[in-house]
């Protein structure tokens, strides 16, 4: 089927994100995955090129799209070619909103041209060692000291935690309340005292996207860094989270449908017996299968595209898309693998590489498990 989501536009973006991805990207991505560390001159090169920032109003430096379909495409093309050592997503699809929805006017004018030039990295520090999907278990603390808050925990596993210049974390300001209630939002600079980076921690996939530990000792941010409103920290969470995990639904598809190309391709050239490997009937019922469910997930996640487009895109609908694209994904990558047989456990082969970093997928934004136990308690369960 064809889809219909996108228009002419949109196709011509789609060539330009191609093109800076092999380009800026492509010929250095092998080098990040040995540091483990992608450079930051990639932010600013994709700001140049229109693909970072790009929904930054244009007082602030950026083009002012408000279209989450260019969203899709970086992500896609990240996703399909592999190439997903900068956080491009994160700063376009989490960061982003955060800051045009929550920030004043001044901080705006602080933050926001920096993230549509690239010379601003950021982060998002949610998870903790006690806290991973169950963020109400939040730990890490900021009380008033008076016009300042002091900040005092531990972060781990941040996307970018290494590279980020700021970091927007979440620390519990009333440890009175209710376990989801107390929560806010505060942007912690690098070089703040007391803010300091640990290990740089070493994952089993998506080497070149830098993965971190954070400390907070004392760390003393100004009024001026609390992000939205005090106490609202996870309704702030929870108002993003749906478009953050349909973002990943759409990574999850365009995962799935690389991995079936490139063995399909594979399929019809090697020959084994005889005979090319994709004509045995056990290998042609694999395919068909493969194809249909890539299909009709990329069916879904389209409809949650034009959801989103058309602002009826819900945190159900969400959770759906997430686990459901996520764990298809990852089948659909191992069963592809088998097609190569030993070859597809040679790291120079594409399909390697895939097999080991979709598997974060049904774990980062909310865990399969956690997006199943959230509808069944929609359901009344």
């Amino acid at each position: 089927m064809n889809r219909t989501v996108f228009e002419p536009e949109h196709d011509e973006f789609r060539g330009l994100v191609q093109e800076f991805l092999r380009r800026e990207v492509e010929p250095h991505h092998e080098d990040w995955e040995r540091a483990g560390l992608v450079d930051r001159g990639v932010y600013r090169a994709a700001a140049k090129a229109g693909i970072l920032g790009f929904g930054v109003p244009e007082q602030y430096g950026g083009l002012g799209v408000d279209d989450f379909r260019y969203n899709a495409i970086v992500v896609e093309e990240q996703a399909r070619t592999g190439l997903h050592g900068p956080a491009f997503g994160l700063h376009n699809d989490i960061i982003g909103p955060y800051l045009l929805r929550l920030t004043d006017d001044a901080q705006k004018a602080r933050w926001l041209p920096g993230l549509a030039s690239g010379e601003l990295t950021f982060a998002i520090a949610m998870t903790e060692p006690e806290a991973g999907s169950d963020l109400a278990g939040i730990r890490t603390t900021a009380r008033k000291a008076g016009g300042d808050w002091v900040l005092n925990g531990q972060k781990t596993f941040i996307s970018n935690g290494i590279n980020a210049d700021i970091v927007l974390v979440v620390a519990r300001t009333d440890p009175e309340a209710e376990r989801h209630r107390g929560l806010s939002l505060f942007a912690v600079e690098s070089g703040t005292t007391g803010f300091t980076r640990g290990r740089k921690l070493e994952k089993i996939g998506n080497n070149a996207s830098d993965t971190a530990e954070l400390f907070f000792s004392d760390v003393r941010v100004s009024a001026e860094n609390l992000i939205g409103t005090e106490g609202r920290g996870f309704h702030h969470l929870m108002e993003n989270l749906p478009s953050e995990r349909l973002s990943i639904a759409v990574a999850a598809i365009a995962t799935a449908r690389s991995a079936f190309d490139g063995a399909l391709a594979y399929a019809k050239e090697r020959r084994a017996f005889g005979s090319p490997i994709g004509s045995f009937q056990a290998n042609r019922f694999a395919f068909a299968e493969m194809d249909t469910e890539i299909e009709l997930g990329q069916t879904f996640v389209d409809a949650g595209i034009r959801a989103v487009l058309d602002g009826t895109f819900d945190a159900t609908t969400a959770a759906k898309a997430k686990w459901w694209t996520t764990e298809l994904a990852k089948r659909v990558v191992d069963r592809c693998l088998q097609m190569y047989g030993g070859y597809g456990y040679m790291t120079e082969y594409p399909i390697a590489r895939l097999y080991r970093d979709v598997r974060i997928s049904t774990i980062y934004g909310g865990s399969t498990e956690i997006m199943k136990d959230l509808l069944g308690r929609g359901l009344g369960l």
